[in-house]
């Protein structure tokens, strides 16, 4: 079920600053895809376009679920939502996953202030995001993901399995945690300049 969330914004298309989706994975899905972490081929997180390390704007480590055949299952199930997504919502021209998928996994200390996922270079492709939460919200305190609507902070749900989709140029953040562990995937469907 899509939930719409739209504050004081005349709809089109039955615009929404962000939408989420619940039962897409499956418990035992999520399961497996938390079970892809891997010490080994972790980095602390960086800023798009310039991939340097930033902590005063974002701490975090990530890695990247490689789009191969063993993995085509989950960027289907994503593609195929963000594409239903899109029609219901925005009508932007989508091509596709043009990055890998991002698991990420915030710590106690953790966070991600304000910022857009859509900017000059690398990520001036990016048109939806979205966030896939794979903890359970009490297995950690802190680490909400937020938007800015309308000089207004509007919280996302927390629930495992939950989707999260926006598009790419609206401001959002997620608070810092303060006890245990958040995973998440981070993904952005990308498409060709607006015009």
């Amino acid at each position: 079920m899509a939930i719409n969330y739209s504050f004081g914004l005349p709809l089109k298309h039955n615009f929404a600053e962000f939408v989420y989706y619940q039962g897409l994975f499956l418990p035992h899905e999520v399961d497996r895809i938390l079970s892809f972490w891997d010490d080994t081929k972790t980095i602390k997180a960086t800023l798009a376009g310039d991939n340097k390390y930033d902590d005063e704007l974002r701490k975090s480590s990530v890695m990247f679920i490689e789009n191969t055949k063993e993995n085509d299952w989950i960027y289907q199930k994503l593609a195929g939502l963000a594409m239903s997504c899109n029609n219901e919502r925005y009508w932007f021209d989508l091509l596709g996953f043009h990055q890998e998928l991002q698991l990420t996994r915030y710590s106690e200390g953790d966070f991600f202030d304000w910022h857009l996922d859509f900017g000059a270079g690398e990520i001036s492709a990016r048109k939806l995001s979205m966030t896939i939460q794979l903890s359970n919200p009490d297995e950690y305190e802190g680490g909400d993901l937020e938007f800015m609507i309308n000089q207004k902070i509007v919280k996302a749900p927390r629930e495992k399995g939950t989707i999260v989709i926006f598009p790419s140029f609206i401001m959002h953040r997620v608070t810092p945690i303060t006890k245990g562990i958040r995973q998440s995937i981070v993904g952005w469907v990308s498409g060709p300049p607006y015009r």
